[in-house]
């Protein structure tokens, strides 16, 4: 557990040290919350940056941006770069999967908030993080091939939540909820905009 702990998120990690049929490929039709995050303009920094600067301020980011993840037991089905995708609701069921990725997204706002304002103390000009979050169906389980698979998930739940992340660029805004999912959340706080 302790070795795959550090190539998967915990929950997957266990799920695979406890049933060895849980590497067989293939998913399940199930409702889930999904969540994206992204740095604005990351991409254009690198290019500006030492590796020397950039090793240690992309693990720091991520490693606070994925224990406030696993602290809400969601699984990180990707990272790409600077960018998360989580689920909830996945592998195992959650009940409550929608109010957690509303809290993850509470919670890793605060971070990265934080986390940019002592960036920019330092001279390093990070860019704002971008969360979008959405609740639906997808399809969740194991995709690849034979020698190499991800857990992961498809279907338009994903795209949505990929599509609410972008739309913070245009709203002018951080973290970008769906209707769907703010429905399922008891006492859901927001403003509606779009």
């Amino acid at each position: 557990y302790a070795s795959l702990s550090r190539y998967f998120s915990p929950n997957i990690a266990q799920r695979l040290a406890n049933d060895t049929g849980s590497v067989d490929l293939g998913g399940q039709r199930r409702e889930i919350a999904s969540l994206f995050s992204d740095i604005a303009g990351f991409t254009a920094l690198v290019e500006t940056l030492e590796p020397t600067v950039l090793g240690p301020l992309l693990n720091d980011y991520l490693t606070g941006m994925t224990d406030i993840v696993f602290a809400q037991d969601g699984t990180v089905a990707k990272i790409v770069g600077d960018a998360l995708h989580v689920l909830f609701g996945a592998p195992a069921e959650q009940p409550d999967h929608a109010a957690r990725a509303v809290a993850c997204a509470l919670s890793l706002d605060e971070f990265a908030e934080s986390f940019r304002e002592q960036c920019n103390k330092k001279g390093i000009p990070l860019g704002i993080t971008r969360i979008g979050v959405h609740a639906g169906t997808a399809i969740v389980g194991n995709f690849g091939g034979g020698r190499f698979f991800d857990y992961t998930a498809y279907g338009d739940t994903i795209n949505v939540t990929a599509r609410l992340e972008t739309a913070n660029k245009e709203l002018g805004t951080r973290i970008c909820a769906s209707a769907s999912l703010a429905k399922e959340v008891k006492d859901f706080r927001g403003r509606p905009i779009g």
